[in-house]
Formats: structure tokens, sequence, C-alpha cells
């Protein structure tokens, strides 16, 4: 009788348990892990595909960015909530009080940035415990995470483990790998830097695991076997995260000085939600991470308005502002006119794919009668 998904993936888990991790086995082990990685895809397409993905939070995204709260029940993320934006959350003092998301919305030097209070999350969340395939969902969806812990339970690793565990790349970028299908030739493995944590027989060997028969891989980063099965499956997000210590308020001054150089490496900001301390602190440091910039929209034939500049994401392009001024600017879109850092020369012609730069003066010129 044929092993189902299940039975297979918790035999290979077991398989890799028991092996011991080396030079001589980590070829294996790779290839284990691709197989297992190709196996949990087939699940979450069969889970989808049957509508067991379980019920969903519906959230409309609202602002110039989304920030998830995501900490365990009971840290004080609604009472959070309602201080930093205009959000009205049930709080109570037992656990699992937040059953669903509440949204607010927290306004910041001109920016204005959707906070979400999400469920707490518990110890195998990413297994679908205590609703957490539905948060985690959410959370794939945030621009920025806010891990809310309180200062005398510290072990934000449980909450990262389980973001991990769920696809999610916390504080990195995307392996630079390419993976192109082609028409024959096996698995064609090229390297532009020195491999240390693998060879290019093992790359080829995991590629082959996951499924592909013909294609050119190019590796232009020094990879390890878990960032390879991160291109492989395609379905990582990579999102930046703040780490906030709620409630110091009811601490003394030498346990906090203990959990400030137990989470040092989190570079976390401390806070009392109930007291209102720090809370401007966090505010900027939510900015900073979000890596907004401002750009001064310029009238056509008049001066720019430089007291109300448009707030965008860091990297946002000619585009991305249309679609923040109104849907229809991009429809109706002819060019665009930059002064700043980003032109060559101050009122450059440009077009929708130009990459805008913090302080950039715009006009936008549409076509006229466009709807």
């Amino acid at each position: 009788m044929a092993l189902t998904i299940e039975e297979q993936i918790k035999a290979i888990e077991e398989e890799i348990a028991n092996t011991q991790y080396n030079k001589a086995t980590q070829g294996h082990i790779g290839l284990l892990k691709a197989k297992i990685a190709r196996l949990k895809m087939e699940q979450e397409k069969r889970r989808a595909a049957s509508g067991g993905g379980g019920q969903g939070y519906s959230v409309k995204k609202s602002g110039n960015a989304t920030v998830a709260l995501v900490g365990f029940p009971s840290v004080g993320k609604s009472t959070l909530l309602t201080k930093l934006t205009d959000a009205k959350s049930e709080v109570a003092s037992y656990a699992f009080t937040t059953v669903d998301v509440i949204p607010g919305i927290m306004y910041y030097r001109f920016a204005k940035i959707q906070v979400l209070d999400l469920p707490g999350l518990i110890r195998d969340a990413s297994r679908g415990k205590g609703r957490g395939r539905e948060v985690l969902a959410v959370v794939r969806t945030s621009d920025l995470i806010l891990f809310v812990i309180d200062v005398f339970d510290t072990n934000i690793e449980v909450l990262m483990d389980e973001l991990y565990n769920s696809g999610i790349r916390l504080n990195t970028q995307p392996p630079n790998v390419v993976i192109t299908k082609t028409d024959r030739g096996g698995i064609d493995v090229k390297t532009t830097v020195e491999l240390t944590k693998m060879t290019t027989e093992m790359v080829a060997s995991m590629v082959s695991a996951y499924g592909y028969v013909n294609a050119e891989v190019i590796v232009r980063e020094d990879i390890d076997e878990e960032q390879l099965i991160d291109v492989l499956t395609g379905n990582r997000v990579y999102l930046r995260s703040v780490t906030v210590v709620n409630k110091v308020d009811l601490a003394d001054p030498g346990y906090l000085e203990e959990v400030k150089d137990r989470l040092k490496d989190h570079n976390p900001v401390f806070i009392s939600a109930n007291e209102e301390i720090g809370l401007e602190e966090l505010k900027e440091a939510i900015f900073r991470e979000l890596q907004f910039i401002h750009v001064f929209l310029k009238p056509q034939g008049k001066e720019a308005d430089m007291d109300e500049p448009m707030v965008i994401l860091s990297g946002s392009t000619v585009g991305d502002l249309c679609d923040r001024i109104h849907r229809s600017f991009r429809r109706n879109f002819r060019y665009a006119n930059v002064w700043g850092d980003s032109a060559k020369f101050p009122g450059q012609m440009v077009g929708l794919d130009h990459v805008l730069t913090d302080g950039d003066i715009v006009t936008i010129v549409v076509k006229r009668g466009g709807s």
C-alpha cells in the first residue's frame, strides 16, 4: 500500500533526525530536504484544491504600508494597538482575547501605516495549531513584522521558528540564485563565487531531487542547503522585523539589564503600552524599518508643495507613485519630470519605471480628458 504524503514526509524527517550531519552525509541530507520540500508543496496544493486551507481572515490593505503585531497570547498587543492607532480592540487580561484581526491606522511623519492586531501565536502554529495557519497567512502579506513579547517571557525564538516554518524569512534578502528550465542537458550548475557550504554536485542533485530534469542553475552567492530549498520552492516571503519588549514598567532595573543582554542580537525597543513608555521611539523604529521616502509633487507650471510630501516605500517607481495618487494616473500616464538625486539633470523626463529617491520633486503629466 502506497504511503500518504504525510507518511512520506514523516519517514524522511525521521531519516534526517537519525543521520549524523557531517561532510560525508551533507549531500544525502540535502537530497532528503529537497524531497521533503517537494512533498510539502504537493501537500499545500492538495490542501488548497480541497478547500482545506482553513478559514482565513479577510483584511483590506490600507495606508502606505501594513505592520503585523506578532506575539504570544496576552503580551499586550491589543493595548499597544490602541495606543499607536485609532483602533478600538477588545482588551482583557486572559489568554486568547483577540479572536479576530483588528486593524488600526498609525499616522507618523506624513505616513499612514496600517497596524494589524492578530490572535496570539503558539508553538506549532505553522502546523495549524491555534488557528496558526490563518494568522500566518495574514503575516505573510504584511510589509513589516512587529514582534511583541512580554518582558517576563522573552523566548522570541519560538515565534521566529514558527514564521520560518511557514516560509517567512526575516531581515534577509532572497538568495542570488536563478534556476531556468531547459530542453536538454540535465542540470547545469554555473557559479560566479566560490561555494564553501555546498558543492556544485550537491546543488545539481538537490535541484534534480526537487523534480527538475533539465535546468540551468546560476549561483551568485555562497548558499547553503536551506537557501537552495527556498529558491526551489519559490514561495518564501522576505520581511523586515522589529522586536518590542512590553511591560517594562513592571520589571526592576537589574532584571531589565539581563533582558537587554539576552536580546541584544535582536536590537529591541523597550516599551510599556499601558504607561505609554517608549512609544515615540517605537514609531520611529517602525518608520525606519519600513524604509519610507518622501517625494514632493509639483503641478505643471506651479511651485512644488514642500509642506505635504507623499510617502512611498524605498525603491518605488514613478508608476508606484501614480498608483498612490489615483488609480487612473497610471492608465493615463504620458511622462513625468523629476528634480532630485534620482534625476540625471533637473527636470529630467522619465517613464513609469524610473526609481525615485528621498526628496525628489515630481511632476506627472497625464493625457487630457483621460478617465
